[in-house]
């Protein structure tokens, strides 16, 4: 297993942070094994480094879609647990943060649309624990931006206060207020991620995944620097054939009706891929409470059991439904950012910048577009496609968004 920053794309500044702090970290906790120097000889040795310097309790990772901030929040954690304090990437520490099997570190990924109050709660009274393996209690929230007022207000007490060997490691888009409110960004450590190069995204994909360079460059560039979607786009068959019916749009767009065609096409494409997505942990979360319930069981007793798991099945459904509505939000928003890289390539062709192309599979159809549509025309539909995105993410319904776009999308 090579070290455990190896996977975080472009990075250089923040990876240097953060092992400076899990240096830092393992001083601390030497110093707290080690005897203090004695009274009568001042010059005795103490700890490496500088106990607590660099580190602190909480920290948030930001940058867009695609930068590594969940890739750079789990790598931290499995620093801090190296039996190392260098993120060895060889030892037990590092082995089990990395696959999701250690003890003391929690990763809170959003199913739905919000992270709520009671299950923070469960998530910072957990954290209050002695860590079991002797290191660090860590609790990585992804996408922190989801939570609620309540939750957050949940996380804020835990923030302010925190147990000695508690770590929070939050992963948000911006600290923008409308991202991170105000009171948790001031009492946490930010650690700034850019969008990492197409070149250096091809490089990991032809290094690690054995992807030829072509196809890593082109996938690389589709992508936007993404590097889990430039991955998805060379591996997977499917996830090409729904990019090219997305990147299809714009010469569909004839007529009003035509618009509204193609906004339900785009729509009951995500539906079907969301579904698709979850409907095996769905079946398998079911079959898994009506076990635990008795089903299948025979005797009065199990009949009652299954009686009185109505409400709990239902809060199952609803836990589902939440998830699926989630995982066609992002669904769709994929195709948001394909359609929105085409506009993007009209735009800077009609002003003749000298950048390359994000789809140069359909650079013609976008010269095509900035020749017929000029700059204003390309950034009034650019700027139509970044508006619905912004519209489904304030809980506008996805088909209103997505009408009213292709109808200005048609319209120009």
């Amino acid at each position: 297993m090579p070290d455990v920053f190896a996977d975080l794309v472009g990075q250089d500044e923040a990876v240097d942070t953060l092992r400076r702090a899990a240096a830092s970290a393992a001083a601390v906790l030497r110093a707290a094994h080690e005897p203090a120097p004695d009274a009568d000889d001042p010059d005795g040795d103490g700890p490496a480094a500088d106990p607590g310097a660099g580190m602190t309790h909480a920290w948030i990772f930001t940058g867009p879609p695609g930068s590594g901030r969940s890739v750079a929040a789990r790598a931290f954690a499995a620093a801090l647990q190296c039996v190392h304090g260098t993120g060895c990437g060889e030892c037990p520490g590092c082995h089990t943060t990395m696959t999701g099997t250690h003890a003391d570190v929690r990763l809170v990924v959003p199913e739905g649309l919000s992270i709520g109050v009671s299950e923070m709660r469960a998530l910072v009274l957990r954290a209050a624990s002695t860590p079991s393996g002797g290191r660090w209690q860590i609790v990585i929230v992804e996408d922190a931006d989801r939570l609620t007022e309540a939750a957050g207000n949940a996380l804020l007490k835990a923030v302010e206060e925190p147990p000695p060997r508690t770590v929070f490691l939050l992963c948000a888009p911006s600290t923008h207020p409308d991202d991170v409110s105000v009171t948790i960004r001031s009492r946490c450590r930010v650690v700034p991620l850019r969008q990492p190069a197409a070149g250096a995204v091809a490089e990991v994909l032809v290094r690690r995944d054995g992807i030829a360079p072509d196809v890593a460059h082109w996938a690389a560039a589709a992508a936007q620097g993404h590097v889990g979607r430039a991955r998805r786009l060379a591996r997977d068959p499917e996830a090409r054939q729904r990019r090219d019916a997305v990147l299809a749009v714009p010469r569909r767009l004839t007529g009003v009706g035509t618009a509204l065609d193609a906004a339900s096409a785009l729509i009951e494409a995500a539906e079907a891929e969301a579904e698709a997505s979850v409907a095996e942990a769905d079946a398998a979360e079911r079959a898994a409470l009506q076990t635990a319930l008795g089903a299948g069981g025979t005797g009065r007793g199990a009949a009652g059991a299954m009686r009185g798991a109505a409400g709990q099945l239902k809060d199952l459904e609803k836990r589902q439904k939440s998830r699926a509505t989630r995982a066609q939000r992002d669904a769709l928003d994929r195709a948001l950012v394909d359609l929105a890289g085409f506009y993007r390539d009209a735009l800077t062709m009609a002003l003749r910048a000298p950048v390359a192309p994000v789809h140069t599979d359909t650079a013609a159809m976008a010269e095509a577009g900035a020749q017929k549509w000029a700059a204003e025309g390309a950034l009034r539909r650019l700027e139509a496609v970044l508006e619905c995105r912004t519209a489904i993410e304030a809980n506008v319904k996805p088909r209103i968004a997505v009408e009213a776009m292709m109808l200005a999308l048609w319209k120009g």
